[in-house]
């Protein structure tokens, strides 16, 4: 077997090698943003729950009163919750707060699909790697509708 006839496998080994990396690399990128949010929205019994009082929002962020739950949680004048579609002025928001902080996560099923986003987005570019990259149009279609179900279910409860 000569050098030239080797060089075509060794280059479809590497586009195919490669876009594996690349679909791997953005699944778990997408999956490690989301769980910095989602792991305060499965994970409930451990963090302080209650409603929020949306008072303010300016640019990527929106701020109110905190009322606990429980009658053993404190309330707060301020807490801060990232800024989605769904907040505005005297919205009632459930939430949960993230220990150690006056930062809060929406709770409940809008806010396990709103934490879920980075993901859904990272399915879909990973569908175009997918597709092109590894020439699995079927896989390909089926990670691509499963991020895009997840984006549009996000919206649509929000």
């Amino acid at each position: 077997m000569s050098a030239a006839t080797a060089q075509p496998g060794l280059l479809l080994f590497g586009r195919r090698a490669g876009s594996v990396l690349l679909a791997l690399l953005l699944l778990v990128a997408g999956a490690w943003t989301s769980w910095s949010t989602a792991q305060h929205v499965v994970f409930t019994e451990d963090r302080e729950q209650g409603v929020m009082t949306v008072v303010r929002c300016e640019g990527e962020a929106c701020s109110g009163s905190f009322a606990p739950a429980e009658a053993s949680g404190k309330p707060r004048a301020s807490v801060v919750i990232d800024r989605s579609i769904g907040e505005h002025k005297g919205a009632k928001v459930p939430v949960a707060v993230k220990p150690g902080t006056d930062e809060v996560v929406r709770t409940g099923g809008p806010g396990f699909l709103h934490a879920w986003v980075p993901l859904g987005g990272a399915l879909l570019l990973a569908a175009v790697v997918i597709g092109g990259g590894l020439r699995l149009p079927r896989v390909a279609w089926g990670v691509g509708l499963t991020g895009g179900a997840l984006l549009v279910a996000s919206f649509a409860t929000l």
